[in-house]
């Protein structure tokens, strides 16, 4: 056999071309998992169609075809994270264990995305994963006996439960990226001490408890305070039940 012959060399005057990058289709799955990507990452202030276009290597005029606007991104990119949660076969003899491990399941994904939640307020939930998420909760209540009408009000508090305790998480997150600081631990620490500092200097013969019991106000941490207020929902639905 023949020896393999040896390339040409590009001669020196000639610029290198860079490899043709193949863009991928666009489609609405496609910009919202853009969207969700921007969000984690940069956060809610910078999620934008401009933004997510420039990800996808595009104009945004392209991206109209597939999303009407910014807020049907945020709802979009909303739903897409609501799909994350996992939800059993419903038990209406186990209720009560059934509705603490959803919520709990909600506040895990709602915290792994943490400004997402700023989106979920003040909107009716209209996503497939946000009604899969609804028909769960409102079923399961009313298998378990609870009168329509009841099920319906605690599904709406529940929700704004869940969703306020993400939002509140997802201001501090804002304020991490915002700070110098390397690690949500180190920023809540920081936080804690500071408001701490704050309550010791006020005057004791008007505020006596909330300076004599600092320590007890800060002692819990964000996932002890959820669970705890979520236990006082499970409670306030169970005196609720026939």
């Amino acid at each position: 056999m023949g020896s393999k012959e040896e390339a040409v060399p590009v001669p020196p005057w000639r610029k290198t071309r860079k490899p043709a990058q193949i863009r991928r289709q666009l489609s609405q799955d496609l910009i919202v998992e853009t969207g969700l990507r921007v969000l984690d990452a940069e956060g809610l202030d910078a999620l934008s169609m401009r933004r997510v276009a420039q990800e996808l290597d595009t104009g945004p005029a392209s991206l109209y075809a597939h999303v009407a606007n910014k807020e049907e991104l945020l709802e979009l990119v909303y739903d897409r994270v609501l799909g994350e949660i996992r939800l059993p076969e419903r038990d209406p003899s186990r209720w009560k264990d059934q509705l603490r491990a959803y919520s709990l399941e909600v506040y895990r994904v709602l915290n792994r995305h943490a400004d997402v939640a700023r989106a979920a307020l003040a909107n009716i939930p209209t996503g497939e994963n946000s009604l899969r998420a609804g028909e769960f909760v409102y079923g399961l209540l009313l298998e378990a006996g609870m009168p329509p009408g009841n099920a319906a009000l605690c599904l709406d508090r529940l929700s704004l439960y869940l969703i306020g305790d993400a939002y509140e998480g997802s201001v501090h997150v804002s304020r991490l990226r915002a700070s110098e600081m390397t690690s949500p631990e180190e920023y809540f620490t920081a936080f804690a001490t500071q408001i701490a500092g704050y309550y010791r200097t006020l005057p004791r013969e008007r505020f006596p408890y909330l300076v004599g019991h600092i320590d007890d106000l800060i002692a819990a941490d964000g996932e002890e305070r959820f669970r705890f207020g979520l236990e006082l929902m499970l409670d306030g639905i169970e005196s609720r039940m026939p």
